[in-house]
């Protein structure tokens, strides 16, 4: 592909999962900030899932972004697709979002002579087979850099064999301003004495230990109200609804699919919670701590780099519902270590997670000096 002609803007693509995950927001996240900068021009590629309907595409355009949606049929299918779009649209870079959308982004933006690729790993802990791992690998010649959404990401791209001098760190952000001064209540009472878990029902999120703990608090004398936010699986969905039956919590776990008002159902809970597996950068959490929620989450990669235990909310060991339940009633019982936590929470936010912030990382990848070395 030939350089850049001189004089146009810098023609950069972003491809990832159609699935609007953390992934997908993260691009459209980028693509937004990138619409500010007339040196810039973007495009954005899904490969199409469940979730990529024509409504959500349209919704994306309306927001005044090109958008392109590729076949999830056969990955060889994916490759030959996407390598028409890039044939056509020509792209000086392009950055192949999660796993294993990064395999077939690079190794479409490679055959067609893209000359700059950028490689986007969102977890920390992907299904890599050997050979998804050997394919991986085999596309670093044609990599400027691999880029992990957390430090602990980007630790274990180097564990998996990614060369480390290839591997960098830009945490993932979010829009700060969903969650200004005047959304949050004036005082710690104002928010109801409930718990919200925001995250869609998959593999890798554990909804099943965060209803035991409610179990057990409610044992122990305790009913808060549980909401779950998140669309997803729906069979895990159905297998969190019965263990929910099961357990006789019916009258206080709410299902409330995919919401459009987060920042305020966030704004007027005490209580947070991330029960999960493994991460990569968390958004929902960070949008959490944005809202001044106190905070409860796996220790895990990812979560560990943004709460700092007993400071900006607390840690406990994975798929342990004894330990959640104890976490959950200490900020449910003691008003004061809440409002702290929450407070201290918001502060890093807005400090360490914004947009700005990360747009402002990747934008230097793009500067003509560090696409030249």
């Amino acid at each position: 592909m030939p350089a850049q002609p001189a004089g146009r803007p810098l023609r950069v693509l972003h491809f990832v999962t159609g699935g609007f995950s953390g992934a997908t927001q993260v691009a459209v996240d980028l693509c937004l900030a990138a619409r500010e900068d007339a040196g810039l021009q973007t495009l954005l590629v899904l490969r199409r899932k469940r979730g990529t309907t024509e409504q959500r595409v349209q919704a994306l355009r309306a927001q005044g972004l090109q958008v392109q949606v590729v076949s999830n049929w056969l990955h060889a299918l994916t490759v030959w697709q996407l390598r028409r779009v890039i044939r056509a649209w020509r792209p000086d870079v392009v950055f192949a979002h999660g796993f294993s959308d990064h395999i077939w982004g690079r190794q479409a933006a490679a055959a067609e002579g893209v000359p700059h690729i950028f490689h986007v790993e969102h977890n920390a802990r992907e299904r890599y087979t050997p050979h998804r791992l050997r394919q991986a690998l085999a596309l670093a010649p044609h990599t400027r850099a691999s880029i992990g959404v957390s430090e602990g990401v980007r630790a274990s791209l180097v564990e998996r064999g990614f060369a480390p001098r290839q591997c960098i760190a830009i945490p993932n952000g979010i829009a700060l301003e969903r969650f200004p001064d005047a959304l949050l209540p004036a005082r710690w009472q104002g928010r109801a004495p409930a718990i919200l878990m925001a995250s869609r029902f998959a593999r890798q999120k554990d909804h099943a230990t965060l209803i035991r703990a409610l179990a057990l608090l409610r044992q122990r004398g305790l009913a808060p109200a549980l909401y779950l936010a998140g669309g997803g699986s729906r069979r895990l969905q159905r297998q969190a609804q019965a263990l929910v039956r099961r357990l006789g919590l019916s009258d206080q776990v709410h299902f409330l699919g995919s919401v459009s008002d987060l920042p305020q159902r966030l704004a007027t809970t005490q209580v947070f919670a991330l029960s999960t597996r493994w991460e990569g950068m968390p958004l929902a959490l960070v949008e959490a701590m944005a809202a001044g929620c106190a905070c409860v989450g796996s220790d895990v990669v990812g979560v560990r780099e943004v709460i700092a235990h007993g400071s900006t909310g607390l840690l406990v060991p994975p798929q342990d519902a004894a330990a959640l339940a104890d976490a959950l009633q200490q900020l449910l019982k003691d008003a004061a270590l809440a409002q702290r936590l929450g407070q201290a929470a918001r502060l890093q936010a807005l400090r360490e997670h914004g947009h700005e912030l990360m747009w402002q990382r990747y934008r230097a990848l793009l500067e003509p000096k560090a696409l030249e070395s």
